[in-house]
């Protein structure tokens, strides 16, 4: 194989490689979204405010001011935290890790 022809091949998978990440980050940030918005019952959206999501409970602490991380989130979503309850058992891991990944992201916008 000819050096031009390796290097188009490197240079393609370069680029595959690169628009993979965002596009697979997109997909768990709206998998995440919908956990927020409709999978975990109760719904996120009843205690939060997170203005992504366009909800303003006040119950839980507004996310979009505490800007928790993704591990701070899957922590509380798992074991619960004060009066919000444990998803544990509720959400699968999958679950748990895209809501995280929403909530750190969608409230550090």
């Amino acid at each position: 194989m000819s050096t031009l022809k390796m290097r188009m091949i490197f240079t393609l998978v370069a680029c595959v490689s690169l628009m993979s990440g965002p596009i697979l980050a997109d997909e768990l940030f709206d998998q995440g979204k919908d956990v927020f918005q409709q999978l975990a019952q109760p719904s996120c959206t009843i205690c939060h405010t997170l203005n992504d999501a366009g909800s303003s409970g006040e119950i839980g602490p507004k996310l979009d001011d505490l800007k928790p991380t993704v591990e701070q989130v899957a922590n509380a979503v798992s074991g619960g935290v004060g009066i919000m309850p444990a998803f544990e058992e509720i959400l699968s891991a999958e679950q748990i890790k895209a809501v995280a990944h929403y909530v750190s992201t969608a409230s550090r916008q």
